[in-house]
């Protein structure tokens, strides 16, 4: 349902501009110029080099800044873009992620490194591997009492109806 064009032929029409191409100097000086009043770029890549912000950091530019993390980028003639994070990952500079997914997140990771650090010597190849669902479940169980949730535990005729050991894991084999 998407209409795929090149930026050239839209930079004039466009509102915003999100990158997201890990790739350097995705959007130019001469798009950033071509750019219509107020339009708002931003980066959602994987590196600060997708928007040309360099080539907007001259003298014939006015810079403003808004409030954190958001700039007017302000030509001669009074055109102005809506820069945000000065063209850095969006996602990381303006905390779009809530703290409670990077502390799932981080937890994931370091029982995933206690897993590797306590591991015997050949048990894990290099590869890429599933986190175990207990340790998924654990990690889960632990963040419960943000949402002041507390969880039933199956009796032994619903485990045994299940199919499940009554400790879990509870995720399907298919579930990742």
């Amino acid at each position: 349902g998407f209409r795929l064009v090149k930026l050239n032929e839209v930079i004039r029409q466009v509102d915003i501009v999100i990158t997201c191409t890990g790739n350097k100097n995705v959007v130019t000086r001469e798009h950033l110029d071509r750019m219509k009043n107020s339009c708002i770029v931003c980066n959602m890549g994987h590196s600060n080099t997708e928007i040309d912000v360099a080539s907007l950091r001259t003298p014939e530019l006015t810079w403003e800044r808004v409030r954190s993390q958001v700039d007017h980028v302000i030509w001669p003639d009074g055109k102005r873009i809506v820069l945000l994070a000065e063209g850095r990952l969006l996602n990381l500079s303006c905390s779009t992620v809530p703290t409670f997914v990077l502390s799932i997140t981080a937890t994931t990771q370091a029982l995933a490194l206690i897993e590797l650090y306590n591991a015997p010597e050949g048990r894990y190849k290099q590869d890429v591997y599933l986190l175990p669902k207990k340790m998924d479940e654990y990690v889960a169980s632990l963040h419960l009492p943000t949402f002041d949730a507390h969880l039933t535990e199956l009796t032994d005729e619903q485990a045994k109806y299940l199919g499940l050991n009554k400790n879990g894991p509870f995720k399907p084999n298919y579930y990742r």
